[in-house]
């Protein structure tokens, strides 16, 4: 092909794949928007610390049910099904999470949130990496991190507008509702977009898949479909495809470490808390959602920087800076918060130097490495079975974070400091190396350590 073609295709690819990738612009906005409001919801509804923890985690509980819910759909039905019905939960939840009257009736639209959250932790990447040639994969995947994190911006930044422009009694309402506008876009783009015609290869319909790579610009779409057609052939479908076998155990062990180090780290903790964290070391209400403007932003331009870097270096390259970098800021943030006297700037330092390590290395690696470590027979499980992984310890951590940082202090960030340095060693070690390999391949003994 030619390079005007080529632009075409690219073109064409990267649409596909931005607009499914708004998916994860809902899940980082969602996750994030509450962060804004938990001072508000333990005044209104006259909350524990141990019940603002459960409220905040409510939507993560959800999120673990809807990630271990959403492989077999999506295998059975298609991507694009999956994400329609996850865009409407979006609407329905963050409406009804404006309009809630009651704290149960809170949690119940936080919950259907963090179903949608859950499924579209394990469909958008799934689609990103089916309609993305291997040269391409970790960059497009890696959209999915970028819309992520912009919606974790966005979260921050109305959350502070709305804070200032509100009524304060029912800012908090503005602050969840106003999720309703890109729930309503990602709808609308859900059904635009085309199947994934890896999905539809391998359902016994290559002629439309063939159609949808013509039109998505792969540059041999009959190879890709024989490629994918001789991989199907290499599964017995006669017999059901268990995902705990012996076959599947090293991506199964990989998704599972992966995850569970991914949130290890008290990423979620930061994210949900950022304005509670920074009132602990002396900052004002507003400054402290000012500086979680900071933390969102320095989110964005980290991940993006990953997106340069992803495909060029690999995926534990970036996991190893990535460990050290996170390790050395969690231990200057809890030190500073353990201090007599703790010095507002350098935790700020700490934390934006965490946040930006971060993003640079598992921010963006988890769902990319997830979403191509496991051979296409299981793919859909295997997605789901690091998404469960991952939301099964946001959960656990977001809710039990207020407890412990009430009781041990910074100390909770030396431990995640000290998580970071066993993910550094678990890298090394254990974790394979998939840049590059074609998805058809990650069952031939292609993707070394």
């Amino acid at each position: 092909m030619g390079g005007a073609s080529d632009a075409r295709v690219t073109a064409a690819i990267i649409l596909s794949a931005a607009g499914a990738a708004l998916g994860g612009l809902l899940f980082g906005f969602d996750t994030a928007v509450i962060s804004g409001t938990t001072s508000a919801l333990q005044a209104r509804f006259g909350l524990t610390d141990g019940m603002l923890g459960f409220t905040v985690a409510s939507a993560l509980i959800g999120t673990v049910l809807g990630s271990l819910v959403a492989g077999a759909p999506a295998d059975r039905f298609g991507r694009r099904a999956v994400m329609l019905t996850v865009a409407i939960c979006y609407v329905v939840s963050s409406l009804g999470t404006g309009l809630a009257g009651s704290w149960i009736t809170l949690l119940a639209f936080r919950f259907l949130g963090g179903l949608a959250i859950g499924a579209a932790s394990v469909v958008t990447p799934i689609y990103i990496a089916e309609v993305s040639p291997a040269r391409f994969r970790g960059r497009l995947v890696a959209l999915n991190q970028l819309n992520i994190v912009t919606g974790i911006l966005i979260a921050f930044l109305s959350n502070y507008l709305i804070a200032g422009l509100a009524p304060a009694d029912t800012a908090w309402r503005w602050m969840f509702g106003i999720v309703t506008l890109p729930s309503a876009l990602f709808l609308v783009v859900s059904l635009l977009l085309p199947e994934s015609p890896r999905w539809l290869a391998i359902h016994g319909r290559g002629p439309q898949a063939l159609n949808v790579m013509n039109r998505l610009g792969f540059l041999d779409p009959a190879r890709e479909i024989r490629h994918i057609q001789a991989a199907e052939a290499r599964v017995d479908r006669t017999v059901t495809q268990g995902l705990f076998q012996a076959a599947y155990a090293r991506p199964v062990a990989c998704a599972i470490a992966i995850a569970m180090f991914n949130q290890l780290s008290g990423i979620n903790a930061l994210l949900y808390y950022a304005p509670r964290i920074f009132e602990l070391a002396g900052a004002g209400t507003d400054s402290a959602l000012l500086q979680s403007i900071a933390i969102g932003g320095t989110n964005l331009i980290f991940t993006i920087l990953a997106l340069f870097l992803i495909d060029r270096f690999g995926r534990k390259p970036l996991l190893y800076m990535g460990s050290i970098l996170c390790a050395a800021a969690l231990f200057l943030v809890g030190y500073q918060l353990e201090s007599a006297r703790p010095d507002g700037t350098l935790i700020l330092v700490g934390l934006l130097g965490f946040i930006a390590a971060f993003a640079m290395s598992q921010g963006a690696v988890i769902w990319v490495f997830i979403s191509e470590v496991f051979p296409s027979a299981v793919r859909g499980k295997g997605q789901a079975l690091g998404s469960t992984t991952h939301w099964v310890m946001a959960a656990a951590i977001t809710w039990a974070f207020p407890v412990f940082a009430a009781s041990v202090g910074g100390w909770v960030f030396a431990f995640f400091g000290a998580m970071m340095l066993l993910q550094f060693f678990w890298t090394w070690k254990a974790m394979p190396e998939t840049n590059g390999v074609a998805l058809e391949d990650m069952d031939l003994g292609s993707v070394q350590a």
